[in-house]
């Protein structure tokens, strides 16, 4: 389990997620009412920058879909940037938000995920390496312009396909804001 190595300890009745930015309907949301949202488990492979992988994780939480859909990204909204409590942060295009396995995790095989995991809410995006998965999670904001993360600034790659082992600046395929 990698980390910047911090492990915030919220209970799940003092957890919330702030949701703004670019958005119809900012949201301030705690546990209560993320757990009234859609859930579902997806089994999915979670794949490290390090060169290891873990095989189908069955993951439980809300579809990443679920939140677009109560927030209502605006059109100018092209970038996410989440933010934890730890302070990390990472970004994404909004396009991968939109992948059937992306979600808000709060199990992991069933069972409360746990701090060493990210818990009790983070982030999963199977498409991407794991530093893309941000753990903790308590703010997502929609920005019209990227703005580079915690590894992004260090040199990592702002894409980071597994597949194509981005893991480094450069190392990324032309066309994938396109």
């Amino acid at each position: 389990m990698l980390d910047l190595g911090i492990h915030p300890e919220v209970a799940a009745s003092d957890w919330q997620l702030e949701i703004g930015g670019l958005v119809e309907k900012p949201s301030v949301m705690g546990w209560q009412a993320l757990m009234a949202l859609k859930q579902v488990e997806i089994t999915s492979d979670f794949h490290c920058v390090t060169t290891w992988s873990k095989y189908d994780c069955a993951w439980g939480g809300v579809p990443m879909a679920e939140i677009l859909d109560l927030v209502k990204p605006t059109d100018e909204a092209k970038f996410v940037l989440f933010v934890s409590h730890d302070d990390y942060t990472t970004n994404l295009p909004i396009a991968a938000l939109f992948a059937e396995d992306a979600l808000l995790a709060t199990s992991l095989h069933g069972e409360p995920l746990s701090v060493k995991h990210g818990g009790p809410v983070r982030v999963v995006i199977p498409q991407l390496y794991a530093w893309k998965s941000a753990k903790f999670i308590r703010k997502i904001d929609f920005l019209a312009e990227d703005t580079p993360g915690y590894w992004e600034q260090r040199g990592y790659s702002n894409t980071a396909d597994p597949w194509l082992e981005e893991r480094f600046s450069g190392e990324e395929v032309p066309g994938w804001r396109d």
